[in-house]
């Protein structure tokens, strides 16, 4: 029998030491090694997508595969054509051919999941990052594709960024009139964002059968139409253009509300951005017809001068300048 006089030392308070068990040791470093593991495979796998360079071959090995991460390297490949390093594959020819396949391919397969959606608006912006006539083709034969309006809208806004770059290099669409046909069938669409896109690109191709169809989306019943197709009547020099852009010049300004109010914060970047275009509208035709605006416009323009919004004010008083040179030799 315990001498029960005997004061307790430290290790009769302490619970016997046994080995830690397999399963203990399972829970403590190898699923969390596992966890770890996966999160660095994943980062690789993006890593890799991300960093493919300007190998055109491996764009397409990763395009041609049949997995759901083919959007990420289209994606990557849009923003290498549109980066400073893009130049040697803006025009790689046999690259720009294997995108509009792949494109048609994937708008063919009958797949109307996410994935396949991102897959196609992202080839739609690749393709129109080139400098080549060619890749105008797969765009054209998207932007008609009235059961799609999400990858014909990023077909019709990659076309207008196509047609800038091939500007930009002497020149010009294979098929313009191809262009313009199916860009005005996408501006008689009921899906109103891609109206609009078609709205901004017929002034960026430009021609008679785009700018009378311009001229009719003046009317029409959603402001971002109407307001792209007045400043792609201004590109294009048409004074029926101030109609429209006395409109956005008359956009009231929206209060800030809370810092936290997203909403009003969202509107009110868009307002200013809608008055800063109509100026730069107005600029646009006051450079090609070398005189003032009407002169309600030049009203609205000195209203907007003192606009609560620094970007506005700074447009609105370069914009005074130019009328003022151009109106100083008519009043000599």
């Amino acid at each position: 029998m315990a001498d029960s006089n005997r004061p307790l030392s430290a290790d009769d308070a302490l619970p016997p030491v046994e080995p830690p068990s397999a399963a203990f040791l399972v829970q403590l470093f190898l699923v969390p090694g596992i966890i770890v593991s996966i999160i660095v495979c994943v980062w690789l796998a993006f890593h890799w997508l991300a960093h493919l360079g300007n190998d055109p071959q491996a764009y397409v090995r990763t395009l041609q595969r049949d997995n759901e991460g083919r959007w990420q390297a289209a994606l990557n490949l849009a923003n290498d054509l549109r980066g400073p390093g893009g130049g040697a594959l803006k025009e790689d020819e046999a690259l720009a051919r294997e995108l509009g396949r792949i494109l048609s391919e994937e708008a063919a397969s009958g797949r109307t999941g996410e994935q396949s959606q991102t897959l196609r608006v992202y080839l739609c912006r690749a393709l129109g990052e080139f400098s080549l006539p060619s890749a105008a083709t797969p765009l054209i034969q998207r932007a008609g594709d009235a059961n799609d309006p999400q990858t014909a809208r990023a077909a019709v806004e990659a076309l207008s960024v196509l047609q800038t770059n091939l500007v930009a290099s002497g020149r010009g669409l294979a098929d313009p009139v191809a262009a313009t046909e199916s860009v005005i069938g996408a501006s008689r669409s009921d899906d109103a964002a891609l109206r609009s896109a078609a709205a901004f690109t017929l002034g960026v191709l430009g021609g008679q059968p785009a700018v009378e169809r311009l001229l009719g989306l003046t009317a029409d019943t959603v402001d971002d139409v109407r307001f792209n197709a007045a400043l792609g009547l201004a590109r294009q020099g048409r004074t029926e253009a101030y109609e429209g852009l006395g409109e956005m010049l008359a956009l009231p300004d929206i209060a800030p509300g809370a810092a936290d109010d997203a909403a009003a914060q969202s509107q009110r970047y868009k307002r200013a951005l809608v008055v800063v275009n109509a100026l730069r509208g107005v600029a646009l035709l006051v450079d090609a017809g070398h005189e003032s605006p009407p002169a309600a416009i030049v009203e609205r323009v000195k209203a907007v001068s003192a606009d609560p919004v620094g970007d506005v004010r700074s447009s609105a008083a370069a914009l005074l300048k130019k009328i003022e040179r151009v109106a100083a030799p008519a009043a000599a």
